[in-house]
C-alpha cells in the first residue's frame, strides 16, 4: 500500500505493527494468491489526499465500491467517466436541494479530498461483486484509530454520520474530542434508505447546517462544487 502524508504516520504505523495490521496483510496476500480481485487499487488514498492537518470535514464510508472501474480510495467518489452511483446520486439531490450546488457530470470527489473533506470508509478494501466482504480483515481498528486521532486533534472539525454503520462511531468522536465538534446524523444515502424514517437522507440539511456552524465557529463556508 502506498504511503500517506507523514502526519498520519504515527496511526498507520501503530496498526501495521500490531495484530490488526499484520492480519490485514495476511488476508489481502491470501486473497490475491487465490485469485481475488481487490478494490481499491489505493486503498490509502483518502489519507493521500487529505494530510491530517488539513483535516475539516470527515465524511464516513462502509466499504469501497465493489463493481468494476468504481472504487479509488474515496468514500462515495468514482472516477471520471464512471457513472454515478445511486448514493452519490442521492448526495448530489440534497446538496442541490439544500445549498442549490449544481449537479455536476460526474462522481470524481478529489476536489472536496483536496479542500479537506477526509472521504474515509471503515473498510479500506473489498472484493469484486462482494459488498462487505473485508469489514472484518482487520481494518477496522485502523480506521477507528484515524477517526480518533481527527477528533483529538486541535481545532474543531465536522463529521457526517450516514447510516447505522457510520454512526457507530459517534461515541469515539467524543470520547476523543469532548464534545466540540459538530456530529450529523441521518440515514444512509442510499435510495434503501435515503427518504426513509427515523432520520431521511433527503431533507436532513446537513450541508446548510454545517455551513451555518462555520459561520459561527469564524470558518469559511466549505466549498461543495467539483
Amino acid at each position: 500500500m502506498a504511503d500517506a502524508p507523514a502526519d498520519w504516520s504515527d496511526v498507520l504505523q501503530a496498526w501495521r505493527a500490531g495484530p490488526a495490521g499484520r492480519a490485514v496483510a495476511e488476508a489481502l496476500g491470501r486473497r490475491l494468491d487465490a485469485g481475488a480481485v481487490i478494490h481499491p487499487a489505493s486503498p490509502l488514498r483518502a489519507l493521500a489526499l487529505t494530510p491530517r492537518a488539513r483535516v475539516r470535514i470527515v465524511i464516513l464510508g462502509q466499504d469501497p465500491y465493489h463493481g468494476p472501474g468504481q472504487a479509488e480510495g474515496l468514500a462515495f467518489s468514482v472516477p471520471h467517466g464512471v457513472p454515478r452511483p445511486p448514493s452519490l446520486r442521492n448526495i448530489d439531490v440534497e446538496l442541490a436541494r439544500d445549498l442549490g450546488v449544481p449537479v455536476p457530470s460526474h462522481g470524481h470527489l478529489g476536489d472536496w479530498a483536496r479542500r479537506g473533506v477526509l472521504l474515509l470508509n471503515t473498510a479500506l478494501t473489498v472484493e469484486a461483486g462482494q459488498a462487505g466482504s473485508h469489514a472484518r480483515i482487520g481494518w477496522a481498528p485502523l480506521t477507528d484509530a484515524l477517526i480518533t486521532a481527527t477528533a483529538a486533534d486541535p481545532g474543531v472539525r465536522a463529521y457526517l454520520l450516514w447510516g447505522a454503520h457510520a454512526q457507530s462511531k459517534a461515541a469515539l468522536i467524543e470520547a476523543a474530542g469532548g464534545g466540540r465538534h459538530l456530529v450529523l446524523m441521518a440515514n444512509h444515502p442510499s435510495p434503501l434508505s435515503a427518504r426513509r424514517p427515523p432520520q431521511p437522507f433527503i431533507g436532513c440539511g446537513h450541508f446548510s447546517r454545517l455551513a451555518a456552524w462555520c459561520a459561527a465557529q469564524g470558518l469559511p463556508e466549505p466549498d461543495w462544487r467539483r
